[in-house]
């Protein structure tokens, strides 16, 4: 089936991430659908999801294709029935299996079916429900591609010069372009956590499952050993994903001379959009997928400068969706929770800290680490500088001057902008603050960046974590001198 059918769905998975866990359809259609009162009302559900199904792909031409997701979620998820349950077959599907039954009777369960132009039409949604029902449960984890390292070559060029994008710290990524056409970026993997290609393989096939419109799609990946035929003769790990055509968000956040910095409503919606997709990695699977690495290099932009999540080499899954202790600290200093940092405990409020930096540096266009504006060899982190700001009463001057000059772009017909925008800080201080209880779920930071809930009163913090007493040397970083655990040296990347 292809992916572009409606809303890119394929999975229950991909529908709660379309249209949240709680439809119309999941109170009206979840009875016995043999009673016409509560028919009529699973038919007007079925409408209404099928209308938002739509507004949400955004092509009108899929209307039908929608339609067919809404009553097979509706027959084999929603009714407790079933879907061959004479309820589901008789109302969401309009097939008539009794004779028995008055013309009348017949005639009101038909409203739901006006998208069905035959009997072979429905016949086919029958096999798509069946698919639908039973493949999950025979085929649990089918959602990458295996490609051939010749593939590969072929779409990179031998792994050209020309088409190498970037360097990331767990891998080399090179834009390539498929058999069929479609351009991809391709990373050599060149260290992770994984012990052996049996487990590399189940993660993949875990973070390929994961399909929301603020993440990166991982297509599929290739894993090769040394005995294999190539070129190398060397073992390798690939991960394919779609490409992003506008590159990542640091590159944006801090361009090169002469280039137009981000307006404010694309920085609005970038946040938005990591908000969302740290919330679907948080809440919508099970168990809960920590990140550990969000920053701007892994936050990609697509044609319509929209904001996806990369770089899944480093996500860690919880066991039980709680803390989870870990003996090598994965990630970028400046963007690092200090609890994670220092003693490896990893909750979903590590993700919420790193979230919080990112959101300061998109809106104050400054760098989560400065090494060169504090004139102290040990430099100063973007937390405590907007905190202090804040506490002295100064909030504006966190703002970029950007933002300020720019007034509110095409958000100019809200009652005050740059209030907004004021909010948009005081949720990413709260967010990166170093006490893990005072700072909230993902979930709540995003109904605070959409005015949903007020933002409290920032709170103090201990002292300053740029402050020389966490620092051994002017020349490394570290984290702490009790562990002989991360540092940053030259690189930004924590080993």
């Amino acid at each position: 089936m292809s992916t572009n059918v409606c809303a890119r769905i394929q999975s229950t998975q991909d529908w709660v991430a379309a249209v949240g866990p709680s439809t119309p359809l999941d109170a009206a259609c979840r009875g016995d659908l043999t009673d016409l009162t509560a028919c009529d009302s699973c038919v007007a559900a079925g409408f209404r999801v099928q209308s938002s199904l739509v507004s949400i792909d955004g092509d009108k031409s899929h209307a039908t294709s929608c339609f067919y997701f809404a009553i097979l979620y509706a027959a084999g998820v929603v009714n407790r029935f079933g879907p061959e349950s004479y309820g589901a077959v008789s109302c969401i599907f309009g097939l008539d299996l009794v004779s028995k039954l008055g013309s009348s009777a017949r005639k009101s369960r038909f409203p739901l079916v006006i998208g069905l132009t035959s009997t072979a039409a429905a016949v086919i949604v029958m096999s798509g429900l069946v698919g639908f029902w039973f493949l999950p449960r025979l085929r649990p984890n089918t959602g990458s591609i295996w490609f051939k390292i010749r593939d590969l070559e072929r779409a990179t060029n031998g792994f050209s010069q020309k088409n190498f994008i970037g360097r990331g710290g767990f891998g080399i990524v090179y834009k390539g372009v498929l058999s069929d056409g479609t351009t991809v970026a391709v990373k050599r993997v060149l260290e992770s956590d994984f012990q052996g290609d049996a487990e590399f393989r189940n993660e993949i096939e875990i973070i390929s499952n994961l399909k929301h419109r603020n993440l990166v799609p991982l297509r599929g990946c290739c894993v090769i050993d040394g005995g294999e035929d190539h070129d190398t003769g060397e073992s390798q790990r690939l991960l394919v994903y779609d490409y992003m055509p506008n590159g990542n968000l640091e590159d944006h956040l801090f361009p090169a001379a002469g280039k137009e910095p981000l307006s404010w409503p694309q920085r609005k919606n970038i946040i938005m959009d990591v908000a969302k997709g740290l919330a679907y990695l948080h809440y919508g699977v099970k168990p809960a997928i920590f990140h550990r690495d969000i920053k701007g290099t892994n936050i990609l932009l697509d044609g319509d400068m929209r904001a996806r999540v990369a770089d899944f080499g480093l996500a860690k899954q919880s066991q039980e969706g709680v803390s989870h202790l870990t003996t090598r600290v994965a990630g970028t200093h400046g963007y690092l929770a200090p609890e994670y940092a220092l003693y490896g405990q990893l909750t979903e409020k590590s993700d919420v800290y790193s979230f919080g930096v990112v959101v300061l540096e998109i809106m104050c266009g400054r760098k989560a680490l400065d090494m060169s504006s504090s004139g102290s060899a040990h430099g100063f982190l973007i937390t405590d500088w907007a905190w202090s700001l804040v506490k002295a009463g100064k909030l504006e001057q966190a703002l970029d001057p950007s933002l300020l000059r720019g007034g509110g772009g095409e958000d100019s017909s809200t009652s005050n902008p740059k209030a907004i925008m004021e909010r948009f800080v005081l949720v990413g201080i709260l967010c990166a603050h170093v006490m893990v209880a005072l700072r909230p779920s993902i979930s709540d930071a995003l109904k605070m960046l959409e005015g949903d809930i007020e933002v409290p009163p920032v709170p103090d913090r201990p002292l300053p974590l740029s402050h020389p007493s966490f620092s051994t040397n002017s020349h490394a970083f570290s984290i702490s001198p009790a562990l002989s655990g991360p540092q940053l040296y030259s690189n930004d990347m924590l080993r």
